[in-house]
């Protein structure tokens, strides 16, 4: 199993979850964080003084999918969601050893 931990721009976000409704992901949590990657983030001139504007809004998005379909949905994502722009977002992938559904006691990919 894989945890994909998706960051994107709020206005991906129905478009993330799409793909991964598609793609038969069973669950997600999203959470509002704040950051900044390469750029930095920006300068701007409030009231004739320049501020510099460096954590941005983003969201992040996070699943635990089959191994077999993590690939399809990270390959997905960067062709639907990439605008070539600074700010896009990152995926970061992680190997998950197990997990347990706690009401059922469910492991493993039964407890997806």
């Amino acid at each position: 199993m894989k945890k994909l931990e998706i960051i994107i721009k709020s206005e991906r976000l129905e478009d993330v979850k799409k793909i991964l409704n598609d793609n038969n992901a069973n669950g997600l949590m999203i959470s509002n964080i704040m950051g900044y990657g390469n750029q930095k983030g920006y300068k701007t001139i409030y009231r004739g003084t320049e501020t510099t504007v460096n954590l941005l809004p983003k969201l992040k998005v996070e699943t635990v999918v089959p191994e077999e379909i993590a690939e399809v949905i990270v390959n997905e994502i960067v062709i639907q969601i990439n605008t070539g722009n600074y700010g896009d977002g990152k995926i970061f992938i992680y190997d998950v050893d197990d997990v347990v559904r706690i009401r059922t006691g469910e492991r493993g990919k039964d407890a997806l």
